[in-house]
């Protein structure tokens, strides 16, 4: 475990330490009052850590503290690692972006999509345009998330098993030919819908590169970034050092423990999750959005090319839309006015219209249990926030922490 502590005065890069100590004031409110149980976090900036924090609890109950090496669920913070996989595998011609996802996945080369009825007797017809690699990168698959409760469809996917994750037993193969035989949502291309896709992304990475997906992880990204606790489940004998899941109770200001979900993460699982199974510590993802900020290298291990990289970074959303305008709603904290996607990150398109303190070209994501992290490389600051509280519109946690870290800049 590579441990994290502030390397510069934060002055000598444009930061202000008092202005910074203001981002765990507020947040320790949060623990205080008993809305999270515990985090941990760390601002960089020019490739130094300018802060660092963490305060609460790992486990509420055995009064557990958060310390530099818990185990946090990352959820969807997974999806940048696994689109960066499959980016290395572009880089070295093993696929292409406008490669049918049929080449590497036969199930999906005849896809139905959803037009009207119910789930017991939904109207279909055949998709008019092929599912292609950069639909699964984009959230454009026309895939859905069975969590999701907004239509028809995503009830289509709760009955077959797949809510939070998989029915137990099932492979990664088996299981994207399982979302191959439940209807899209939209022609891909047309909309955007966050989504499975990159689950099926996850199971492209293993047929092109012909390696599981966990060991793929491991040789391709894990061991050159020196991510030594990053993994698809927790060993035994690191249990204790894994974050207890909560979730937000009816009551306000309350949090239930959620050790059905909480402890899958206890199991190697049959079906590794490219969309949302990894579990890591906060230095882990510091490391990984440092190499992000480098423009894909980190003491001097080169994971992609910076034109890849500044390439995945930008908005391919058509028209260069919004994900307001272009995408359907999912629960969040934030709306989503001046915000693009990438190849598997959201990307700022317009700071004025997001109303909050940001960036053009900053990208990132968050997990399901609360966690975010993002990369500006026009002020050269990376921030990653780690807790373990569902849902992660459960209070405005990411919006809170930009402004909070944005107002600290002084330069």
């Amino acid at each position: 475990m590579s441990v994290i502590k502030v390397e510069i005065d934060p002055v000598e890069v444009g930061m202000d330490s008092a202005r910074l100590q203001r981002i765990g004031k507020h947040f320790r409110s949060y623990v205080d009052d008993g809305r999270l149980p515990g985090w941990s976090m760390v601002i960089a900036r020019e490739n130094q850590v300018v802060y660092h924090d963490q305060y609460g609890f790992a486990d509420i109950e055995s009064k557990s503290p958060i310390t530099q090496d818990t185990l946090f669920r990352i959820y969807s913070m997974t999806k940048p690692i696994t689109s960066v996989a499959l980016m290395i595998l572009y880089e070295e011609g093993k696929v292409e972006l406008t490669d049918p996802v049929s080449k590497y996945i036969p199930s999906f080369a005849q896809p139905m999509v959803f037009v009207g009825g119910g789930s017991n007797d939904p109207t279909l017809r055949p998709a008019t345009e092929p599912m292609r690699i950069w639909h699964l990168l984009t959230h454009t698959s026309g895939l859905t998330y069975g969590f999701l409760y907004a239509n028809p469809v995503d009830t289509i996917y709760r009955n077959n098993g797949f809510e939070w994750g998989s029915p137990k037993g099932l492979s990664l193969a088996e299981t994207v030919d399982k979302f191959a035989e439940m209807p899209l949502l939209f022609n891909p291309g047309s909309e955007w819908n966050y989504s499975v896709a990159t689950d099926v992304l996850g199971r492209v990475v293993e047929v092109a590169s012909g390696m599981a997906l966990d060991e793929f992880f491991k040789t391709r990204i894990f061991e050159p970034l020196k991510m030594v606790d990053t993994a698809f489940y927790v060993q035994e004998s690191d249990a204790e050092r894994l974050a207890t899941l909560y979730l937000r109770a009816p009551e306000p200001e309350k949090t239930s423990r959620i050790d059905f979900m909480g402890d899958l993460a206890k199991t190697k699982p049959t079906s590794p999750s490219g969309g949302g199974g990894l579990i890591s510590t906060l230095s882990d993802y510091h490391r990984f959005t440092q190499m992000l900020q480098n423009r894909g290298t980190l003491e001097g291990a080169r994971i992609l090319g910076s034109k890849t990289l500044g390439y995945m970074t930008e908005n391919h959303l058509p028209g260069n839309q919004d994900l307001q305008k272009f995408g359907r709603p999912i629960f969040a904290e934030t709306n989503y006015d001046g915000v693009g996607f990438g190849l598997g990150f959201s990307v700022v398109i317009d700071h004025r219209a997001t109303k909050s303190v940001s960036s053009l070209g900053q990208y990132g994501w968050g997990g399901a249990a609360s966690t975010t992290f993002w990369v500006d490389p026009l002020e050269d600051i990376t921030a990653v926030f780690m807790t373990q509280l569902l849902p992660s519109s459960s209070y405005p946690i990411r919006p809170q922490l930009a402004q909070l870290v944005y107002q600290s800049i002084v330069d």
